[in-house]
């Protein structure tokens, strides 16, 4: 995975830094991460990670989000949340009581899947839509109460 966010990291034109690679790294196979998340997954490795501090983390961030190699998402109540999976026009289900967060391929399959009845002058180019209720653990666990 190290080489393939150094190559990312390179194709967006950022420099291939110890910890921009490691927030990629930590970031594979765990979407939906909290930068809390990932100082936890990183703080094992915090050397490797070129000393990676908390402030350093969120920068880190900042700047993948920006180039489009993270995406970030923001549920009511929830600290901000990052992935992987961008340019894709996905949206997401959230659990209002365990949190759980799943990712929904968009229907349309094109951005924006919707569009607004105005669009007072903006170039409308996605959507984002997120779906709250109960996953099928807590809907479950709610019927046996």
């Amino acid at each position: 995975m190290e080489q393939l966010a150094s190559d990312l990291l390179r194709r967006k034109g950022l420099r291939s830094t110890a910890q921009r690679r490691a927030v990629l790294t930590a970031l594979q196979g765990h979407p939906h991460s909290t930068a809390a998340d990932l100082e936890t997954r990183i703080g094992t490795d915090r050397a490797e990670a070129g000393g990676l501090s908390r402030q350093g983390l969120y920068n880190v961030l900042e700047d993948l989000t920006r180039a489009q190699l993270v995406r970030c998402i923001e549920p009511a109540g929830s600290p901000a949340r990052y992935e992987l999976r961008v340019g894709d026009n996905h949206h997401h289900l959230v659990c209002r009581r365990c949190g759980l967060i799943e990712d929904v391929d968009c229907s349309v399959g094109v951005a924006p899947c919707l569009t607004p009845d105005e669009d007072r002058g903006f170039a409308v180019d996605e959507a984002e839509i997120t779906w709250w209720g109960l996953c099928a653990q807590c809907l479950q666990a709610t019927a046996q109460e």
